[in-house]
């Protein structure tokens, strides 16, 4: 599990290509590295990969092909940065919301408004069911990042930025028509999939008393 709180951005230093999956090679940062062992968990842009190697800073991950389709992980460049978190511990303060390193989908930004010490970003989701999770003021994890969901349309959300989450994420440096990783609040999808469910019993119940014959 992970708190959506970024500990740092990381430099991918090389990719290696192999059949159905890569490796990423990228350079933790330091404060970051005391402690950590191969099978440890490191959330990449909110999505939870294991250390399949480390030497010194340099720390290696495996991608599967379903971890290129369904992120932006698969369009990572040597030199590109990602945030970084490693798994929280029991004692971690938790300052953002729970998150489980389980990417839904992605979202576009498709548009930016920059005003004084604020940011507005606009992110359409690619699968647009999730967006019946995505609620005014709910959470959201944005590439790893735990924030607070603005306004809503049918298709389309924003979350303010304040220059802090701006300087120390790749938040900041995202440009329109880019993609970002989307995990939906596992709460709000529990209870908005259980209102649903009860509602098609409550629906199909109705169906059949009308369906079945009247009684004598």
């Amino acid at each position: 599990m992970f708190t959506g709180i970024v500990q740092g951005t990381a430099e991918v230093l090389s990719i290696v290509e192999k059949t159905n999956f890569r490796t990423h090679i990228v350079k933790l940062p330091a404060e970051m590295m005391p402690g950590l062992a191969l099978g440890a968990s490191v959330a990449h842009n909110g999505c939870c990969l294991t250390v399949t190697r480390v030497d010194g800073e340099q720390v290696s991950f495996d991608l599967m092909k379903e971890t290129l389709r369904i992120t932006n992980l698969g369009e990572l460049e040597s030199g590109d940065k990602v945030n970084v978190e490693r798994a929280a511990k029991f004692s971690d303060e938790i300052g953002g919301h729970l998150m489980s390193g389980h990417i839904m989908t992605t979202a576009e930004i498709c548009k930016i408004i920059n005003s004084e010490n604020n940011r507005e970003i606009w992110f359409k989701p690619q699968d647009a069911e999730v967006m019946k999770f995505i609620l005014r003021k709910g959470y959201i994890g944005i590439d790893g990042i735990s924030l607070t969901v603005g306004d809503v349309t049918k298709s389309k959300f924003c979350v303010h930025l304040i220059p802090e989450t701006l300087a120390r994420t790749t938040l900041g440096e995202k440009k329109l028509g880019q993609r970002v990783n989307i995990e939906i609040d596992p709460q709000t999808q529990a209870i908005v999939e259980t209102v649903e469910r009860v509602l098609a019993q409550r629906e199909a119940a109705l169906l059949a008393e009308a369906e079945s014959p009247a009684e004598q």
